[in-house]
């Protein structure tokens, strides 16, 4: 059960953004322009990339919702808990691998990133474009996932199924300014507590 009355079994980060909407009017257009703006990872890589991230994190809510939205992309939806297992032995390619090891790291350690790290990841044949986008995509997601834990929002199957269906078929511009316009004519407020 989320942690804020105004928040229901069904929530997400729209509904988070419906209580201050004037904070999170900008938020779907970047994610919209990281995950789905020009890039030379695919629509599917990047996904991959936010659930493995947030499968890092224990984010289950996050990982739900972008494993359910690769799979719409085509990723193999059994290929989640084999990442999260042991990446090494996960059937993806070496340039892949090379990225989530990264965005792995990055996500668990964030100070200890050294050059050597970067460096593997070219090695694999990764270019500097796929791994700003990895590193950014990681970034976004740690703050999604931190965002959602801290409003305790948990989700079910059925609601991951949902909404990853609608972001792969919608996106994410439209759907968060949709939302953020119905929080506004809703008049949703935070619950704040009254003392200084």
């Amino acid at each position: 059960m989320p942690f804020f009355d105004y928040l229901t079994d069904e929530a997400g980060v729209t509904d988070i953004a419906r209580a201050e909407p004037e904070k999170f009017v900008h938020l779907g257009a970047f994610t919209q322009a990281v995950l789905r703006g020009p890039s030379p990872l695919s629509e599917a890589e990047r996904e991959l990339i936010a659930a493995y991230v947030s499968g890092v994190n224990d984010c289950q809510y996050c990982h739900g919702v972008h494993s359910a939205t690769a799979a719409n992309f085509g990723v193999d939806p059994t290929l989640f808990e084999n990442l999260l297992a042991d990446l090494d032995s996960a059937t993806v390619d070496d340039r892949l691998r090379a990225l989530l090891a990264y965005a792995r790291k990055l996500t668990q350690t964030p100070s200890r990133m050294t050059d050597a790290d970067a460096q593997s990841v070219f090695d694999a044949g990764c270019t500097p474009d796929e791994l700003r986008d990895t590193v950014t995509i990681c970034a976004l997601f740690n703050f999604y996932n931190r965002l959602i834990e801290g409003h305790g929002i948990k989700g079910y199957a059925d609601l991951f199924t949902r909404n990853g269906a609608r972001l792969a078929k919608e996106g994410y511009g439209n759907a968060a300014k949709g939302a953020l316009n119905r929080g506004k004519s809703a008049g949703i407020t935070r619950t704040r507590d009254p003392s200084p």
